[in-house]
């Protein structure tokens, strides 16, 4: 898929960082690494999320706990209600390792990291119902089992759910916190109105696609990151440049996504062959492809202008296309690029690279990633 390594020459200009940063090709010890920062993120994040979840009426409740894999749509509890049918907790785990690297302690920032995944999990019950996924995590969507308004409501109430969980903590940064995982929602929001907007559309352009994605999947994970310092006691410019850091995680991380879009491997994301060229998504490597000038950008377009569901020929076609065209190999170069310029925040925010190795571990995950 993509590996995210620097060049010689970006690990040398961060001699604070020489010998943490992965050298081409990945260290293997650094994907466990960061699994066993998520597990320890889940360990600690899901007991108040559950709380939270908790408080819900008693049939919300039962749609937010199959949402989270917790149980089935009976309510029975799940046996897939471990990592493997829960959420990746990413989001989660960079307020957690936001607090340590900038001094804090970790364990006083749960629940804003609670906040923050709800923020999440509130915008994938939406997004499911826009994009009409027919599937999450290896299971039908909250929205096929439940229905679309419950689906909805649902969401609703996580996002309300978050707000009051930060508002409800007694720590001296939440305030500063709720403000900004408002303002990111909004944000959010904006993003996801361009994503709809762009289906719409044949002439979207790159500069385009890259704003709308840092709106939609870079603001949460630079707002994870800038509110983890927060409660770490850091001023204005150190949380800025955690913001900076995390939202250029976040563009890294949509790259990769959207490679796994059109290359995943249906037997571990879940969903199947192709998704997002079936749906006619305006993806990152699909807008290079259709801007490229190519052979293959040029059949990508006709594919896209066809007025009927792609058959499965015609999605290997469109598939190949896109690569055809550099879509693959600009997206994945671009998750390095945009992995380097994290490493800039990263270093201008966290002087002690010692106190980032969480942090580097779950940069690494991000583009290493397969689901």
């Amino acid at each position: 898929m993509g590996i995210f390594t620097l060049e010689r020459d970006d690990r040398e200009g961060h001699a604070e960082y020489r010998g943490r940063i992965p050298a081409p090709g990945g260290v293997p010890g650094q994907e466990s690494e960061a699994v066993d920062v998520l597990d320890r993120t889940r360990a600690v994040v899901d007991p108040a999320m559950r709380g939270a979840v908790g408080t819900l009426p008693e049939a919300m409740r039962r749609i937010a706990g199959y949402h989270f894999g917790w149980w089935e749509a009976d309510g029975v509890p799940s046996a897939a209600g471990s990592a493997a049918g829960t959420g990746k907790a990413i989001r989660p785990a960079l307020v957690l390792a936001a607090t340590q690297a900038v001094g804090g302690r970790p364990a006083e920032a749960v629940r804003a990291a609670a906040a923050v995944e709800l923020v999440h999990n509130f915008t994938l019950l939406h997004d499911d119902v826009i994009d009409r996924d027919q599937t999450r995590r290896h299971r039908p969507t909250a929205w096929k089992v439940f229905g679309t308004t419950e689906a909805i409501l649902v969401g609703d109430a996580m996002h309300s759910l978050a707000l009051r969980t930060l508002a409800e903590d007694g720590h001296p940064a939440a305030p500063a916190a709720v403000r900004r995982l408002a303002d990111c929602v909004v944000e959010l929001c904006a993003g996801q109105q361009s994503d709809c907007a762009f289906e719409l559309r044949s002439d979207v352009s790159l500069a385009e696609c890259l704003a709308m994605a840092e709106a939609k999947t870079g603001a949460l994970l630079g707002c994870a990151c800038a509110v983890g310092a927060l409660y770490a006691g850091a001023d204005e410019s150190a949380a800025s440049a955690m913001d900076a850091f995390g939202r250029e995680i976040g563009l890294a991380f949509q790259l990769i996504d959207d490679l796994i879009g059109i290359w995943g491997d249906p037997s571990v994301t879940g969903k199947p062959v192709g998704a997002d060229l079936a749906a006619r998504k305006k993806s990152l490597p699909v807008v290079f492809a259709l801007g490229s000038g190519t052979a293959g950008g040029a059949e990508l377009a006709g594919l896209y202008a066809l007025e009927r569901p792609l058959t499965a020929e015609e999605l290997l076609r469109a598939a190949a296309a896109v690569e055809a065209a550099g879509g693959r190999a600009w997206a994945q170069g671009e998750s390095c690029e945009r992995m380097a310029a994290a490493i800039d925040h990263l270093a201008d925010a966290v002087p002690d690279p010692a106190a980032a190795d969480d942090l580097l571990a779950l940069a690494e995950l991000v583009t290493r990633r397969t689901r």
